[in-house]
């Protein structure tokens, strides 16, 4: 029970120096709190909050990923090596397709609800 404790509190010390340290995961949680909001605003279905908790969490750990990817290939080499530019670049890429993918999929749920708003 001791090793698991540990293994969450190291979890834990990993999301807490991505979010002092990257800037990128501090906009992905200020989008999530946003986007949260919007939900309870809103008063969106338990589908919708499902999609948009698996979205948020799938973007943050998406991150945290890209995190270590640049984090490991900055301790291999600080000289440039066309590999770890292309493993960063991936891992970079990966983080950019998944927000394009959120942002449109937050679209389709949010802009019904405002168009009603506003109309």
């Amino acid at each position: 029970m001791k090793t698991l404790l540990k293994s969450f509190y190291f979890a834990v010390q990993g999301i807490a120096a991505a979010f002092q340290t990257e800037r990128n995961f501090r906009i992905h949680v200020t989008a999530a709190i946003i986007v949260i909001a919007a939900g309870l605003f809103f008063n969106i279905s338990l589908i919708e909050w499902i999609v948009i908790l698996l979205l948020i969490g799938g973007m943050l750990a998406l991150e945290l990923v890209n995190t270590a990817i640049e984090r490991i290939a900055d301790a291999v080499s600080k000289e440039f090596h066309p590999l770890l530019k292309t493993a960063k670049d991936a891992a970079a890429g990966a983080v950019l397709v998944y927000a394009a993918v959120s942002v449109v999929i937050g679209f389709i749920i949010f802009a019904p609800k405002i168009i009603e708003v506003f109309s």
